[in-house]
């Protein structure tokens, strides 16, 4: 008789468990998946696949209005929520149909249900089924952060109900300055929402490139959404079908919605991990676990944002592969978690690779600058006013490319292709040995030849 029910119990079906899943079930494990909402987890069922479908959409707008320079006659128009809401629904069904047939095809078992840790072995399942595993893999992912409550908290929606509106907003007061509130503010503004953004920092996007903050901002803000920061909401009152929103600054502003996107936290409790010993990293608020995805207990593993390492879909996917490779398949992988590429679909878009420049003159004695911004052949008929930013981060003393930041049309797609350079540790001479694509945006990053700025940091004496 075996020890254990299975070799493997993940909790969570979402991208990282998934991953790890048919990973180890294709090297011939006895895998369990335990998920008791949808299959797909937060990208595909309510966070970047419907999102950038939303986004798709709300560039429509922009594309008739800038469809007159180019000679088109576009009659009248209008727009359907409801539609755009039921077509996406369907879209995620059939992806959410996708994720579980191919767990199943592997051979893994999935349980639509909710799973706690017993002991480090042991899951007990909301049916009342206990499961003897080998390994556990913990892969519970985020859910929003509403922040300290606020009086009127319970009037708040977050990106989840965003998805699910029975009708599109006319005015929309949204509390955040990431990803999440940036990227929601673009679709709603694109869908003809008036739209307010309340950020408590002193600009957009902390932690980026400050160049890209600046831009991002002007951008968004010539587009017509209002940018309040150093301010954040302080009550939300509500009038019949409206709502008042109290700031920090002593100002309100009306509106029909209130979005707070102010990050997420890792979905931790309920889940037994004192029970089994798991321990939870203190400076984050994640589970804590090693380079290998390890927690403090030896057969119990954790992958993408329930560790609050790198919250993005792509690197729960690597993490969620390289642990199966590494027990199942014998092959030790550890994922590097430097030099990541990342996207905000915001509107102007915004692709991101390596170090900013803020972080590069902190690591580097010498720091060499190459940035542009221009305007885009596309606004030089369309009549809008719009530039684009493209900007490398170079080690002066190397000649090695730090960072790639980019804020423009197709942005992401670029940056998904200039991160392997920077992977590689492509120099600025690689760049500059590169042929232009012409005319493209693009050619911009292989055709800068003299620094905008060059730092050096004196040594200590």
């Amino acid at each position: 008789m075996a020890e254990f029910d299975v070799d493997l119990f993940v909790i969570g079906g979402g991208s990282g468990g998934v991953r790890a899943a048919r990973i180890a079930a294709n090297y011939g494990a006895k895998v369990m998946v335990a998920e008791e909402y949808r299959m797909g987890g937060t990208c595909v069922i309510r966070g970047c696949v419907p999102k950038k479908l939303f986004v798709i959409g709300s560039h429509v707008h922009q594309e008739i209005e800038d469809a007159v320079g180019f000679g088109w006659s576009i009659g009248q128009v209008s727009f359907d929520w409801a539609t755009l809401v039921a077509n996406k629904d369907k879209e995620i069904a059939r992806l959410e149909g996708a994720y579980t047939s191919n767990v199943e095809k592997s051979g893994a078992r999935i349980v639509k249900t909710r799973a706690v840790l017993e002991d480090a072995h042991t899951v007990r399942l909301a049916t009342g089924e206990k499961v003897t595993a080998k390994y556990i893999l913990i892969a519970t992912g985020g859910a929003p952060n509403h922040g300290p409550a606020v009086p009127g908290i319970e009037h708040v929606i977050s990106s989840n109900e965003a998805f699910h509106l029975k009708q599109l907003p006319k005015r929309i007061v949204i509390q955040g300055g990431g990803y999440i509130a940036l990227e929601f503010a673009g679709i709603f503004a694109g869908f003809g929402s008036d739209v307010t953004v309340v950020y408590r920092g002193d600009n957009i996007l902390r932690g980026f490139d400050e160049d890209v903050c600046k831009h991002v901002r002007s951008e968004m803000e010539k587009r017509g959404i209002t940018i309040i920061t150093g301010c954040t909401v302080a009550k939300v009152d509500k009038h019949g079908k409206d709502y008042t929103t109290h700031l920090s600054n002593g100002s309100s502003i009306a509106s029909d919605q209130v979005m707070f996107a102010i990050g997420r936290h890792p979905n931790v409790r309920g889940l037994g991990l004192e029970a089994a010993g798991v321990a939870i990293n203190p400076a984050n608020g994640g589970i804590q676990v090693d380079g290998w995805s390890k927690t403090s207990v030896d057969n119990i593993y954790a992958v993408g944002d329930v560790t609050h390492r790198t919250n993005l879909t792509p690197v729960a996917i690597r993490e969620g592969h390289a642990f199966a490779d590494t027990v199942f398949g014998k092959r030790p992988v550890q994922v590097d978690h430097a030099t990541i590429p990342t996207a905000v679909f915001s509107q102007p878009e915004v692709g991101t690779v390596g170090l900013t420049e803020e972080e590069a003159r902190a690591q580097y004695s010498h720091v060499d600058i190459y940035k542009t911004d221009f305007r885009p052949i596309k606004a030089t008929m369309s009549g809008r006013d719009t530039r684009v930013l493209m900007k490398l981060v170079v080690d002066g003393a190397s000649d090695r490319v730090l960072g790639c930041h980019i804020v423009g049309d197709a942005a992401a797609e670029i940056t998904q292709a200039v991160a392997i350079a920077v992977k590689m540790k492509a120099t600025k001479a690689d760049f500059d040995a590169t042929v232009a694509l012409h005319p493209t945006a693009s050619e911009e990053l292989v055709t800068m030849r003299t620094p905008t700025a060059r730092h050096v940091r004196q040594a200590a004496e």
